[in-house]
């Protein structure tokens, strides 16, 4: 039987590891590229199921760290913008940029994830933390031919 993940514990190792190299994120397909290099090589990450991550940023827009919030099943994964917000007010993060996969390789959004980004959207103005985007992760062979889809590109943001 698997060992299951103590979110707490993955979370704090990965809000710590800021490091000073990390590029500008301003766009999505920045955020994007960043998750493939980072994320997908993490030790818990697996490609056939939804992990929800957030990158804490400075007021740069420069990665101070990174959480891994949730990791879900093939077709789902459950993510509350308190364990959202909670990584970004332990780091200091003046804002964040959430991202999930869908193992499925298609990047369009489900109504849950809509939802959780309205919530999320809405969280942050609450406790005035800027969320500058949801991007869902995909294959670069969907439809747009991009591998993702950004919400706040989409005008949903």
């Amino acid at each position: 039987m698997a060992k299951p993940w103590k979110i707490k514990e993955v979370a704090v190792t990965y809000v710590a590891e800021a490091r000073h190299d990390w590029p500008v994120l301003n766009d999505a397909a920045r955020v994007a590229d960043v998750y493939r290099r980072v994320v997908t090589g993490a030790s818990w990450y697996d490609p056939e199921r939804e992990s929800f991550v957030v990158f804490l940023l400075n007021r740069k827009n420069r990665i101070k760290g990174w959480s891994m919030v949730s990791i879900g099943t093939a077709s789902s994964s459950l993510v509350h913008p308190r364990e959202v917000f909670r990584a970004a007010i332990v780091a200091s993060a003046s804002a964040v940029i959430c991202m999930h996969n869908h193992p499925s390789g298609d990047p369009s959004p489900s109504a849950a994830d809509i939802q959780v980004t309205r919530q999320l959207r809405d969280a942050g103005r609450v406790i005035d933390i800027d969320f500058l985007d949801h991007v869902i992760i995909g294959h670069p062979s969907d439809s747009a031919g991009r591998g993702y889809y950004s919400f706040r590109d989409a005008g949903v943001l």
